[in-house]
């Protein structure tokens, strides 16, 4: 891979203020990472023009982001205003709203409604994204989510980022997966998954249990376009955590 992202949740705590998200950002560089995603829908307190001057003057660029649903409904110009600003077309959710009260009818409702909003931004150059958990390996009326959603997104004005941890932890097949949306997901999140006393936990990149040999091989087979390393929930400093996942990437050639 050129270069490597990383999805900026895994910083979180160190992004709550102008001169925090500086410095997080050179860190981030000096270990490697170049580019990363957002989690936030108010560009992390500061708006979307001082949060681009800090992207330029660290030299992190942002390949996509995690943004209300409601507000790219309700707001689309200026969402895309926003993304523009910040130099991404990649506009994107972190999940699907309303996941407690999911049925199929309420999985159709959202996807007519996603479909809506990414055929307009995509008159305009941009793609919608969605970002999926383990849930969507659920069954509603018979029918698994995951599989609805790859089915009936639009395949033109829609994309995925496919996260390797939670379609593990939803019993998918990681590389299945890939291979069934190839050509669909500009972003993949790198996140490990291991067993940790008896339980599911997150990890760094191949600290786990996901063959990510096999991963990237299919990654670059079929066209993705963003690695993005993200880990929820780190056991110490988040940032010795991502150096631990740059520096595997690294030393197995896939990263200089």
């Amino acid at each position: 891979m050129e270069k490597l992202g990383l999805q900026l949740f895994t910083i979180r705590d160190f992004l709550k203020k102008p001169e925090d998200v500086k410095n997080s950002f050179s860190k981030l560089i000096e270990l490697g990472y170049t580019e990363g995603q957002t989690a936030t829908s108010d560009w992390y307190g500061m708006g979307a023009e001082k949060f681009r001057d800090i992207c330029r003057e660290t030299g992190l660029s942002i390949c996509g982001t995690h943004y209300s649903f409601d507000r790219i409904y309700d707001a689309t110009d200026e969402v895309m205003k926003e993304h523009e600003i910040v130099g991404t077309t990649n506009i994107g959710i972190g999940g699907m709203p309303g996941l407690s009260e999911m049925t199929l009818e309420s999985v159709k409702v959202f996807v007519e409604k996603f479909n809506e909003v990414a055929r307009k931004i995509h008159k305009h150059g941009f793609k919608l994204t969605y970002h999926n958990h383990h849930w969507e390996f659920a069954k509603h009326s018979g029918v698994r989510i995951m599989d609805y959603l790859a089915d009936n997104l639009d395949k033109d004005a829609t994309s995925f980022v496919l996260d390797t941890h939670w379609v593990q932890a939803g019993g998918g097949d990681v590389i299945d997966w890939m291979k069934k949306l190839a050509g669909r997901i500009d972003i993949l999140h790198l996140k490990d998954y291991k067993i940790e006393n008896g339980e599911r936990a997150f990890a760094e990149i191949y600290e786990g249990n996901i063959n990510f040999d096999g991963v990237l091989k299919t990654a670059e087979e079929i066209g993705v376009k963003h690695y993005v390393v993200e880990e929820d929930t780190c056991p110490g400093d988040p940032f010795d955590s991502i150096r631990i996942s740059a520096d595997n990437l690294k030393a197995r050639g896939y990263l200089k």
